[in-house]
């Protein structure tokens, strides 16, 4: 579902009703037996895999184009049941307005597709006149406001309310699902007229879409092999980016839509065995080419109606169930004349590139005059469904500073809602100091803040500032890999300690080599222990260490072993992710602290990856 729901499931609605139909009758039959809405079935079996819940989509796209003949009050039961399921990070969606980081992994890819879930399910109980849950859902459909940062203009993952840095748009890494900030930048499918706003308008907007296609096709971070097709850093290859070469037509800008949909469709499909960029993901893939070689796609399935981009095709005919014909006649087409002229339907000219569905269930012929130059008088419907008084105030971020700093740091803060006012505290107290310049912090404290506007406020974050004792310093003599960074040098001093996910960014990872950490107090001082978290997920390729050695220095120079703590849990098929703490008894006078974790080296005989390297994730060091 999270493949097909974009084009696979809209184009059955054309051309298969019957089968639609019996789609919800399954989905529904699997609420009745397993309490929830299918998630991503293969083979009649739940595999839990990818994310989003959008069994509603498929169901509230139907039911726009007049699809019936199912449970209509048992379809909303079950969609609030999905999307309130406290499962995957939908809780704290919920009751934040985004996922953090540090609670789910891929949290800015769920925090995108539950909100235009949401905006489905919205629709839907407008459609039954259930005013009240249509208001609740059309408002957290705007979440994703909350993770997107007006300074880079990026979807952008939040740790504590800090916005994750360092931020690589390029880097593919797990706050994103099979995917970078470039490919997941363009997701807001169902409320375009805001994100384009937030953008700074039109003009803005044209560049941010320009900016993809011209971007450098390599990514960082980890290997992903889903990311294939590139144009720029637009991945036709996977399912994030099926959509963007669309979005030039909600600016006027059609013609450049066209440019694009006619280079995806005659450059990344072939009839040969290799004929794909990336795999058919159950149909998605080819259920794209179909609509588009038309010359139709619908960005938002929900909202019943498509878009006419550029037709590949000279003459397409569907034969509808209902027994009439639609046909899409592309006059003069060829590999130059990609360009429309002119549209019009059943003889009559069309104001505007799109086309509802009822107008191809009542069948007829669309006429798409084409040439080898742009008409560049098109113009999408200036207003689409977006509800004025119905308008999330944004959550404000901590866009610079440090959570943990040495002596002092400077805070500032942003918020995507547009004239807004931002207010905070610095006592624990409700904010109430207007935001005009970037606060100084020399101490620890506990930060809260809000947004304000004319509509409303947004809720209060919460984040705590530490403040490093004085002098302390770290010194790293191995590196830790770059998409485990955990924040950066001082991430094993910086009183975060992580939970049992590593995809959440809160453990520092090493490839292949030992954690050789070494930590300066500033002064000499009695030291009574020293403790260190490991993780071992060996499914992962993460194991703990084969031992823990801790040495102290007084001189930083000369340093003697004090403790060494051996691993006596070892590792097992199957096993769960666990947490493990190294304990060094000191008891002595030092100012240095040694903490060597040793490696494994590669992964042990019987594991899946024998012979591969292995992996230590380390977390606070803790100094008593």
């Amino acid at each position: 579902l999270w493949d097909t729901y974009r084009a696979t499931h809209p184009l059955y609605t054309i051309i298969d009703q019957k089968r639609t139909l019996d789609f919800i009758h399954t989905f529904l039959k699997i609420y009745d037996e397993s309490g929830r809405l299918p998630f991503w079935e293969l083979w009649g079996n739940e595999t839990d895999c990818m994310i989003g819940y959008h069994a509603v989509s498929v169901i509230a796209d139907a039911y726009a184009k007049g699809i019936r003949g199912f449970d209509e009050q048992k379809a909303l039961e079950a969609m609030i049941s999905f999307a309130e399921e406290a499962k995957y990070g939908k809780e704290h969606y919920i009751a934040h307005g985004c996922i953090s980081s540090e609670l789910e992994h891929e949290s800015v890819s769920k925090t995108l597709e539950y909100a235009y879930n949401d905006w489905c399910i919205a629709r839907y109980a407008q459609a039954l006149g259930k005013e009240e849950i249509h208001k609740k859902f059309y408002l957290r459909s705007q979440n994703w406001l909350n993770l997107f940062d007006p300074e880079s203009k990026f979807f952008r993952a939040k740790n504590r309310q800090f916005w994750q840095t360092p931020f690589d748009p390029y880097e593919v890494n797990f706050h994103f699902t099979e995917a970078n900030a470039w490919q997941y930048g363009y997701y807001v499918p169902h409320d375009l007229e805001s994100f384009i706003e937030v953008h700074g308008g039109n003009e803005n907007f044209e560049k941010y879409l320009d900016a993809i296609f011209n971007a450098s096709p390599k990514t960082t971070g980890r290997e992903q092999g889903d990311i294939t097709g590139l144009l720029g850093q637009y991945a036709h290859g996977n399912e994030p980016s099926h959509h963007i070469g669309y979005l030039y037509n909600y600016i006027g800008k059609p013609w450049k839509t066209q440019e694009i949909i006619a280079q995806i469709t005659d450059e990344m499909y072939k009839n040969d065995p290799h004929g794909y960029e990336g795999n058919e993901d159950c149909g998605q893939m080819s259920a794209w080419y179909v609509l588009s070689a038309m010359g139709i796609y619908q960005v938002a399935p929900g909202r019943p109606t498509y878009d006419i981009g550029t037709p590949r095709m000279k003459q397409s005919t569907i034969h509808l169930e209902n027994g009439k014909t639609f046909k899409i006649n592309a006059s003069r087409l060829s590999a130059n004349n990609k360009y429309i002229q002119s549209a019009s339907l059943n003889g009559n000219e069309l104001p505007y590139l799109t086309i509802d569905h009822q107008q191809i269930l009542e069948g007829g012929e669309l006429t798409l005059e084409m040439g080898g130059t742009p008409n560049k008088n098109w113009r999408m419907p200036t207003k689409m469904d977006a509800e004025a008084d119905l308008q999330l105030v944004s959550l404000p971020a901590v866009s610079k500073g440090e959570r943990v700093f040495m002596n002092q740091t400077e805070i500032e803060l942003n918020t995507a809602s547009t004239n807004a006012e931002i207010l905070y505290s610095l006592d624990g107290s409700p904010p109430s100091i207007k935001y005009e310049q970037p606060i100084k912090i020399s101490r620890s404290t506990k930060l809260k803040a809000k947004s304000k506007t004319p509509f409303g406020e947004s809720q209060v974050i919460e984040t705590a500032l530490y403040k490093i004792p004085k002098n302390r310093e770290i010194n790293l003599a191995t590196s830790y890999a770059p998409q485990y960074a955990a924040g950066g040098d001082k991430a094993l001093i910086d009183f975060i300690t992580g939970n049992n996910d590593y995809r959440t960014g809160e453990w520092q990872g090493y490839e292949g080599v030992d954690l050789d950490a070494t930590v300066d107090l500033g002064k000499t001082q009695f030291v009574q222990s020293v403790s260190i978290n490991f993780l071992q997920d060996q499914n992962s390729w993460i194991f703990f260490p084969t031992d823990v050695e801790f040495y102290g220095s007084t001189d930083g120079t000369n340093f003697k072993r004090i403790d060494q703590v051996e691993n006596k849990i070892g590792w097992k098929k199957d096993q769960e992710t666990l947490i493990e703490d190294y304990t060094g008894d000191f008891q002595r006078q030092v100012r240095y602290i040694r903490v060597v974790g040793r490696n494994q080296g590669d992964c042990p005989k019987g594991h899946k990856s024998e012979g591969g390297k292995c992996w230590v994730f380390a977390d606070e060091i803790r100094i008593l």
